[in-house]
């Protein structure tokens, strides 16, 4: 009977034993964690030449640009250096020219009174005397001006003056135009009379117009 028991009894253990499994013995030592390294993928060449491409296409851009650029700027240089010639030359012609008119003018306007008769000593003398006092008036006036009301109540007219020029006019010009009205016809009264004040208004006149042409 006991022997029967051992036997009916011996299947759950050896069923036990089969669904947990066989244990690792306690000798065997446990194998360390190892470390996965990933290596790059390598590039395919179509996307590797893609990339080249795209590096030489910006490349030649920005070259572009910067070219561009250059151009730009040596045009822009040349033509405010042009500009600067041409307004040097019109300045330069229109001293001349306006010195040259008033010197021809006094010389005539001696002539035609002298023509026949006395010499109008103290019509030169007053002609000369307000041409040295119109000069130095002139300068005077034209700081006062400059300060009081160029650069004051009346800068919106006087700023195209301080700024590189567009074309051969500016706004500024209507000083040299309202100046001139008035200067002319003094010295079409001034030619064109005798006597000392048409002496002093022509001599002070000439002086004004060279002043206005400097403006």
């Amino acid at each position: 009977m006991a022997v029967a028991r051992l036997v009916a009894a011996a299947p759950i253990p050896v069923a036990a034993s089969r669904l947990r499994g066989p244990r690792p013995a306690a000798s065997v030592p446990r194998a360390a964690p190892r470390l996965l390294v990933l290596a790059p993928l390598p590039v395919r060449p179509r996307a590797r030449a893609a990339a080249d491409d795209e590096a030489v296409v910006a490349g030649e851009a920005a070259d572009g640009d910067g070219e561009a650029a250059r151009r730009a700027v040596s045009e822009r240089a040349a033509r405010k250096q042009s500009e600067r010639r041409t307004y040097l030359v019109a300045a330069v012609m229109s001293s001349l020219g306006i010195t040259s008119m008033a010197a021809a003018a006094v010389y005539y306007r001696f002539a035609w009174q002298m023509e026949g008769g006395e010499i109008p000593v103290t019509e030169m003398v007053g002609t000369f005397a307000l041409s040295v006092g119109a000069a130095v008036g002139m300068e005077f006036w034209a700081r006062w001006a400059h300060r009081a009301l160029w650069h004051a109540s009346l800068w919106h007219m006087h700023e195209s003056h301080h700024r590189p020029r567009d074309g051969p006019f500016e706004l500024n010009d209507v000083f040299a135009i309202v100046n001139a009205v008035p200067a002319m016809s003094l010295l079409a009264y001034g030619f064109f009379n005798r006597g000392l004040v048409p002496g002093l208004c022509f001599g002070a006149i000439k002086e004004k117009s060279e002043e206005t042409s400097k403006t």
